[in-house]
């Protein structure tokens, strides 16, 4: 998929996450301490990546992974540990360069190859499973539907991925977000609703033969995601 709004929206990411945000998304995903708020990120980010983990096998020897939107590696380290090879990629390489300086040494660092590129390239070649947690809330249902429709065909058993689910606050917030100069603010999270999310999950032509399952939403403070699992 290479529509004009996922392009765009791919070149604000790495822009915002290669420069603007590199030293407060280093110091979030890492022990330092944090601000409140902060903490309350990193608390969700750590229980949405547990439930993500959660709908994978625990036993993944001899599987394939792919961990789309990797972030600093640490949802690919723990499938590695469960056995799995695991592909984990990145637009960033600022992100990418740190995740393969953390995974340095650890149990299962052997089994992940780190990438910088587009999670949706065709040459990663096939997967058994794919995650993209938090890779995909900056999009549109229609983008997420396009963007899943790319990849499906090169995974064959099951795609979790999560989204921002669209509550009062949030769509509040993100209302909000807009009127800040473009220059002072992240790119924005689109709030979804999640029936209308399935209904276009399921009108992708090449979702055909997939099914929407579980999942669930993780809410602490300042963070807010929700999974979903489509399976074959």
């Amino acid at each position: 998929m290479d529509g004009a709004t996922y392009t765009q929206k791919r070149g604000q990411l790495l822009d915002y996450f290669d420069r603007t945000a590199v030293q407060a998304w280093t110091r979030l995903t890492s022990d330092a301490p944090v601000g409140r708020i902060r903490a309350t990120v990193r608390a969700g980010r750590d229980a949405m990546r547990a439930q993500l983990l959660s709908l994978l096998p625990d036993d993944l020897r001899g599987a394939r992974v792919l961990d789309a939107g990797c972030g600093t590696g640490a949802l690919a380290l723990e499938a590695a540990r469960r056995g799995a090879e695991v592909v984990a990629i990145d637009l960033s390489p600022t992100l990418v360069g740190l995740a393969r300086q953390r995974a340095a040494g650890e149990d299962g660092a052997d089994r992940v190859t780190f990438r910088v590129g587009d999670m949706l390239s065709p040459s990663l070649g096939t997967f058994d499973h794919a995650v993209a947690m938090d890779s995909l809330i900056h999009y549109r249902p229609d983008d997420v539907a396009r963007a899943l429709g790319a990849l499906a065909p090169r995974v064959r058993s099951s795609i979790a991925f999560t989204f921002a689910p669209w509550t009062p606050a949030l769509g509040a917030m993100h209302a909000v977000g807009r009127l800040f100069p473009r220059s002072d603010r992240a790119p924005a999270v689109e709030p979804v609703r999640d029936a209308a999310l399935r209904h276009r999950l399921a009108s992708e032509p090449a979702l055909a033969g997939w099914r929407a399952g579980g999942g669930g939403r993780i809410s602490t403070g300042f963070y807010i995601s929700q999974a979903l699992e489509l399976r074959r």
